[in-house]
């Protein structure tokens, strides 16, 4: 079985998504994964949260929140 390392912090979520997953963190990628996860009927997020739990869900939208900050000041 495929053993997958979850970030534990911002530094090693942003180096998962742009860097092993090759998505640059944009305005418009950061604004899409916002409203995806805070969308509650969305299915990818229903998944997200059956996998990693209502606290990891919090955490992963507070750092795409922080990377929105970034990218945009």
């Amino acid at each position: 079985m495929l053993e997958v390392e979850i970030p534990q912090n911002y530094d090693e979520w942003r180096h998962c998504i742009t860097v092993k997953c090759g998505i640059p963190l944009t305005p418009e990628y950061i604004a899409e994964r916002i409203n995806s996860l805070q969308d509650g009927t969305d299915f990818r997020t229903r998944q997200f949260l059956e996998i990693y739990g209502q606290q990891y869900h919090q955490q992963v939208l507070a750092w795409f929140h922080q990377a929105e900050q970034e990218v945009n000041s």
